[in-house]
């Protein structure tokens, strides 16, 4: 088996691949600090596809599971299954859902997936232009990858302004900012849904909630995301009964009529608002942390899972999960979302209890281990209750320590 990535998502799959009586032998690559404690770790870069390749057929890898969006993008599973190599994720035409807002704006409107009424801009002038056209507050969006953080919610337009000019003139997440996406603000609650898609059928996973925002009580800028909690409590049959007929059967359809070779997971972020289930956006992968609290609570053999998915013939009775709910909570570097340090010391992993489950996320193993990314490590629990689960989780956090460490103290409440 061989994972790409080297976050707190790909560690998750990891370790749940590691409980599988199929697997024999994991490679990670590039992998991390905790990932190597069950994989052995190979040093090639998510999108050094043709290295990845070549190291594929040396070694007659079986299955290929792709952790990061932009190894999909660029195209990995096309070229894989070029050469006959079973590979979990879509083709790099359908991974232009997350790989673009405008094409994926364009595909919910031409599949009448609700969603949030937008614009999409290239040039400055008509990016300010456009806020006529929308109230405050509003979002700017880059159109392409930025790490889950080219999202800005505008309260004003001056708050705008400066967001379309940090993306369209200032290159602040780089190529992505080349085109930009101006959209309603939608006032609810959020919700994360990560869906099976096998070409024939779209399977939703145990339902979770992610939380953005940096600081407690939603405050700060947006993030890759600084906690979790599954299930979704919103997320109620008759909700999802809604869900299944205005949203994930048009997006089946829409998959289909456009042809594209999807299997692997499609990640549906939803806005719950007064009027219903709304998408805010698409991903391609597993979500992080969303990855940390659903596959814990999965008590399905995932290797069958993966290789019935690409096969077609996944169903959702194979799908078993723990009655338990699952928190996670985020340790994250001083400085994040932007520019923190690396390299600095973590001390206590070994006094955390031993039910308690620790992702790393951006670690490296030297002497020991140190952080090496802006979300460093992952801290989950299963509990029959989420309170709980986040209880434990907070104790235990007091036991590891980093020179810098923040962390949202209200994941669950």
């Amino acid at each position: 088996m061989l994972v790409i990535g080297n976050g707190a998502r790909e560690h998750a799959i990891v370790w749940k691949l590691a409980q599988s009586s199929k697997v024999t032998k994991i490679f990670s690559a590039p992998g991390n600090g905790g990932i190597e404690q069950l994989a052995q770790c190979i040093d090639i870069q998510v999108t050094d596809i043709d290295n990845l390749l070549y190291f594929a057929l040396k070694e007659n890898i079986e299955l290929t599971v792709v952790g990061p969006e932009c190894a999909l993008v660029e195209g990995i599973v096309d070229k894989f299954r070029e050469k006959g190599l079973k590979i979990f994720g879509p083709c790099k035409k359908g991974a232009m859902l997350e790989g673009s807002k405008r094409y994926s704006k364009e595909f919910m409107t031409k599949y009448e997936i609700p969603t949030a009424r937008y614009a999409s801009y290239n040039k400055l002038g008509d990016a300010l232009e456009g806020l006529k056209e929308f109230t405050f507050p509003l979002v700017v969006k880059a159109d392409g990858l930025a790490s889950g953080k080219g999202v800005v919610i505008c309260n004003n337009r001056e708050e705008a302004c400066d967001a379309i000019k940090s993306m369209i003139t200032d290159r602040k997440f780089g190529e992505a900012g080349r085109e930009i996406i101006i959209e309603e603000f939608l006032q609810g609650i959020e919700a994360s849904l990560m869906c099976l898609v096998d070409g024939n059928k779209i399977i939703p996973l145990e339902s979770a909630r992610d939380y953005k925002r940096l600081l407690d009580n939603d405050d700060g800028p947006n993030t890759g995301g600084m906690g979790c909690v599954s299930p979704n409590k919103i997320l109620d049959l008759k909700l999802m009964s809604e869900i299944k007929i205005e949203i994930l059967d048009k997006v089946l359809k829409g998959l289909q009529n456009e042809k594209l070779d999807f299997k692997g997971i499609l990640f549906i972020g939803l806005m719950i608002t007064a009027n219903g289930a709304r998408v805010l956006e698409f991903n391609v992968r597993f979500g992080d942390p969303e990855t940390e609290v659903v596959l814990p609570r999965l008590e399905s053999d995932i290797v069958d899972i993966f290789l019935k998915t690409i096969d077609g013939t996944i169903c959702q009775e194979e799908l078993r999960w723990s009655p338990k709910s699952c928190v996670c909570t985020v340790l994250a570097s001083e400085g994040y979302p932007e520019a923190y340090e690396k390299g600095r010391d973590i001390s206590g992993l070994e006094g955390v209890d031993r039910d308690i489950l620790v992702f790393h996320a951006g670690t490296k193993k030297e002497n020991c281990i140190r952080t090496n990314g802006g979300r460093v490590l992952a801290v989950a629990a299963l509990a029959d209750e989420i309170d709980h689960g986040r209880k434990k989780i907070y104790e235990n956090i007091n036991k590891i320590h980093f020179q810098g460490i923040q962390y949202r103290k209200d994941i669950g409440i």
